[in-house]
């Protein structure tokens, strides 16, 4: 399968690295020249970043915060997750520019699908932010929904898993790794790979999922140019 244009989704929690909480700068780095690598071979790339590492919305309902203003805050961790990718693309020489769900100029420019096209045409890295812009809404959710728009060949999943698994693999030794998978079949066994959300507008709008370990260097080219190291999620 040919990639021209990807929408990469990245787990905030991956952006910890070693660490407990917030942006471990060595994974941050590895991961803008992972992109670079590939925005460099010239596919399109847009990015949408969870916000785990910092805040996640629906666990701080459990600790007493409003869902809606926990949903916000996740939000904006999201917006600080992205202005540090940015940030060390930048560093790395590669061109990208923030969007932002909901207006927050200067941080990044209100998004529209044709503005993330265009930044994307020029060779830019669309880095769009904030979720779906609104309340019980994943980052899932807004991923699939950005990939939709912008029109992306497949979504790329990067997790700390190589890929959709029978049950998780980090508690259960005996787990087997799909090479590929079908909507369906992900939703009559029951599997973890997005929200049910975010997993049916896949499905229903025919944007293809891959999933891969992000953590491993190299791994994201390797997935482009079709190594068999993740499981595709297909209709």
């Amino acid at each position: 399968m040919q990639f021209k244009r990807i929408l990469l989704k990245l787990s905030g929690e991956s952006l910890m690295g070693g660490k407990q909480y917030g942006i471990d700068e060595m994974r941050l780095r590895e991961y803008a020249d992972q992109i670079r690598e590939v925005a460099q071979k010239g596919v399109e790339i847009a990015v949408v970043i969870g916000g785990g590492n910092i805040f996640r919305g629906l666990s701080g309902t459990s600790k007493g915060f409003d869902r809606v203003k926990g949903d916000q805050m996740g939000m904006l961790a999201t917006v600080i997750n992205s202005l540090a990718l940015s940030s060390a693309l930048t560093a790395a020489g590669q061109k990208n520019r923030v969007f932002t769900a909901v207006r927050m100029e200067p941080v990044g420019e209100f998004y529209s699908k044709w503005k993330a096209i265009e930044s994307m045409e020029k060779g830019e890295i669309a880095i769009i932010a904030g979720g779906t812009g609104n309340p019980f809404f994943t980052t899932d959710t807004a991923s699939a929904l950005r990939g939709i728009e912008i029109e992306a060949d497949a979504m790329f999943k990067g997790t700390r898993v190589d890929g959709v698994y029978t049950a998780d693999p980090e508690k259960d030794p005996a787990a087997t790794k799909f090479k590929s998978i079908t909507f369906d079949e992900v939703y009559n066994r029951g599997l973890k790979v997005m929200d049910l959300t975010a997993t049916t507008m896949c499905k229903e709008n025919n944007l293809p999922i891959v999933v891969f370990d992000m953590d491993s260097y190299g791994n994201l080219k390797r997935v482009i140019e079709g190594e068999d190291i993740g499981t595709l999620v297909h209709l």
